[in-house]
């Protein structure tokens, strides 16, 4: 049995930085996640894509984040149990929590915290009828190595952050021809963002189509072109890669039977400390929501670091808690 203070279900940034935080005060951490590697999404699926709203980096890799919250942890020793799923919960009467994964594995900690992101997730798929004739023959829900789409045309449809970051990145010298394809005139995106994309427009390096939707796929065996609905009618455009970002569609798994308060496949949190109804089990990042919830991962910093201040309070209900600026103190690992 591994035993620990704060058991971490998540091993992406948000629960990365857990740690960081939970160390400073010196709280060890455990970190159970289902795919193979730390890092969640941002190893996983997207670790070539540019994330520009972490403080102090203009610019980022999702994957050179990941490597630097992994330093950044280092100093405090967490522990990880990666390729398997945190499957039950059950709770002792000394107030500790077991949890067991699904190849199980068994955990011990009078604190859970639940950062697991999107939970289950798979990509939305758009109502295209011969769309699964061409998945991995050119088109592709998610983009890992951008290089994949060198000196290549590329349809890429949505509205939201990670189509305007991927069109951007690619309109920017590495595909031959970029074609963004969206629904609306108005994006989800960040404003900033949205004028790039604009800008590149105008430049004559990427085809802008709003008000447009993909309808149709044609090829040979592979994507040779795409049919694109227009205000004016319908409208072929040649190319060799579409990629639909469309988002993820989330499922909580196992988490749904935990006898958490769920609302809209995320967990309801106490903002005060980011507590669910469950004492000793807290949410964050993206798998909590409340009112003003953003799902960014700047906020799921914020929520860790006052979370871990109710956790100590919690395992040490005798101690005080003075707050200790790291700028005076420094980084004292274990």
């Amino acid at each position: 049995m591994i035993q620990t203070d704060i058991i971490i279900i998540g091993a992406g940034p948000v629960g990365l930085f857990t740690v960081f935080e939970a160390g400073l005060l010196k709280l060890r951490c455990h970190l159970i996640d289902a795919l193979p590697q730390a890092g969640g999404q941002c190893a996983e699926i997207y670790p070539k894509k540019p994330i520009y709203d972490i403080p102090a980096y203009p610019e980022i890799l999702a994957g050179d984040l990941v490597t630097n919250l992994l330093k950044q942890a280092e100093p405090f020793k967490p522990g990880f149990t990666l390729g398997e799923r945190a499957e039950s919960i059950e709770k002792t009467e000394d107030d500790q929590f077991i949890v067991t994964t699904n190849r199980g594995t068994v955990h011990r900690a009078p604190v859970i915290a639940i950062a697991g992101g999107l939970g289950c997730f798979e990509p939305r798929k758009p109502p295209v009828s011969n769309l699964s004739d061409y998945e991995d023959k050119g088109v592709e829900y998610i983009i890992k190595e951008p290089d994949f789409y060198k000196d290549k045309r590329v349809v890429i449809s949505g509205g939201g952050d990670s189509a305007l970051d991927w069109t951007i990145f690619l309109a920017d010298g590495v595909a031959k021809e970029v074609t963004m394809v969206h629904r609306r005139n108005s994006f989800r995106g960040h404003l900033d963002s949205v004028q790039k994309v604009q800008d590149l427009a105008a430049q004559g390096k990427l085809n802008l189509m709003t008000e447009s939707e993909v309808v149709g796929i044609e090829g040979d065996g592979i994507v040779e072109s795409v049919i694109v609905k227009t205000k004016e009618g319908e409208q072929k455009v040649a190319t060799d890669h579409w990629v639909p970002l469309f988002g993820l569609s989330p499922k909580l798994g196992p988490i749904g039977e935990w006898g958490l308060n769920i609302s809209k496949n995320a967990i309801e949190v106490d903002t005060f400390d980011y507590s669910t109804n469950v004492p000793g089990i807290y949410a964050i990042g993206d798998i909590n929501t409340y009112e003003g919830k953003l799902k960014l991962i700047l906020c799921g910093f914020h929520e860790a670091t006052l979370m871990v201040q109710s956790a100590y309070k919690r395992i040490h209900p005798d101690k005080n808690l003075v707050l200790k600026y790291t700028t005076v103190n420094g980084v004292q690992g274990f």
